[in-house]
């Protein structure tokens, strides 16, 4: 017999609790002593499944949620336990082990519901900045690249439920296609200025191929300067046929001025002085740096403004200085072009997406790298060579 309970003399055994003895079992395999050890055993094992829920709980290795249910298990248990031991202080531990752990859950409950708020929120944040860029922004490429970058940060918010996320990730794609769409009608109302003005060159060039035979010297040079004048202010047509544009109509004046340079012979001093000037305003041109194409194109455009204004230079040297004008001008342009390629190219949705996939790849093979598996790096560093192999340098 123990403080806990006792075998009668027919084997019955039973446990004492407040509220009085209750049988737990029969015990007829050997003397009294080793059963009242076979049921102590019985309610050490409860107390030490109670000692691991409570150490659980307290290290936070357990969910709250499965500490309360597996303890409401074991208090419900402890009324027809086969053991022999205090089961009213293991009841009043489990009692209070279910408390605590409703509390812890209720503490879970409360982080998550909130957790979730916040991936919501921040989730409403990024449609709310995609929308206004969708509405007003007209930096193009800066615009672009911020909507890329919103997915990325989107793909980092996780907690957010699936019908909630589907609504807004709708709002954030619609406002997308809607700069999408704005954005396709600038560069297209552009096109548009830039065949307008293809056309007004076009006038310009068939006037000035009609003056060029013109024997009218003074009331035709300045016919042909107004053109000038006219050539500058009406801008720049495509890419594609301005430098073919500017040969035919620069061809029709060359071909009046080259005539009217025969006529006044004696004016041949004037000219000299004027070949001496365009030399100078060329090597200007020639020395300019064009490590920021902006400001090169700047300074350009005061130079051939110089240079336009000169008067006429003797004919033998008028095609030499024109041709070194023009590698200079080509000098700028192809900076300018090339600046203008480089930002094309990032605008290019095609390109967009390559590059977006290229970025996932590299984020994957970080994530190996991490890792330190072998053969997920081996094959992230085979993802991330393909996918730039396919973006033209």
């Amino acid at each position: 017999m123990t403080d806990w309970g006792r075998i009668d003399d027919d084997g019955t055994v039973y446990v004492r609790t407040a509220d009085g003895e209750r049988a737990i079992g029969s015990w007829q395999a050997g003397d009294r002593e080793a059963g009242i050890a076979f049921y102590v055993r019985r309610y050490e094992d409860l107390v030490t499944e109670v000692q691991l829920l409570e150490k659980r709980l307290e290290s936070g290795a357990g969910d709250p949620s499965s500490t309360a249910k597996h303890a409401a298990e074991l208090r419900d248990q402890l009324a027809t336990a086969a053991a022999m031991g205090d089961l009213d202080a293991l009841a009043a531990r489990l009692d209070a082990l279910l408390g605590k752990a409703q509390e812890k859950a209720e503490v879970v409950t409360q982080a998550r519901a909130q957790a979730k708020a916040d991936a919501v929120a921040a989730k409403q944040a990024l449609v709310a900045e995609a929308e206004k860029i969708a509405e007003s922004a007209t930096s193009w490429k800066a615009s672009g690249d911020r909507l890329r970058a919103i997915v990325e940060q989107w793909r980092q918010i996780k907690g957010v439920d699936r019908k909630t996320d589907d609504a807004l990730w709708k709002r954030f794609a619609a406002a997308r296609d809607a700069f999408g769409r704005r954005r396709g009608q600038h560069f297209a109302h552009l096109d548009a200025e830039r065949g307008n003005v293809k056309q007004v060159k076009e006038r310009l060039i068939a006037r000035a191929e009609e003056l060029s035979q013109s024997s009218d010297w003074k009331e035709t040079t300045a016919a042909m300067r107004d053109l000038m004048a006219e050539w500058k202010a009406a801008g720049r047509a495509g890419r594609d046929v301005e430098d073919q544009l500017w040969a035919r109509f620069r061809s029709a004046q060359d071909v009046f001025f080259a005539r009217r340079s025969e006529t006044f012979a004696e004016r041949d001093a004037e000219q000299v002085a004027n070949q001496r000037l365009k030399e100078a305003v060329i090597a200007k041109a020639e020395a300019i740096d064009v490590s920021n194409p902006k400001a090169a194109q700047s300074a350009l455009r005061a130079l051939q403004s110089d240079y336009d204004e000169i008067g006429h230079v003797p004919r033998d040297s008028m095609r030499r200085l024109d041709d070194r004008m023009r590698a200079a001008e080509q000098r700028v342009r192809d900076a300018v072009d090339a600046e203008w390629r480089q930002a094309g190219a990032e605008s290019n949705p095609f390109l967009a997406a390559l590059r977006e996939r290229l970025a996932e790849a590299e984020a994957k093979l970080e994530r190996a790298r991490k890792a330190g598996d072998p053969a997920r790096i081996a094959k992230a560093e085979a993802e991330v060579e393909q996918r730039r192999s396919l973006i033209p340098d």
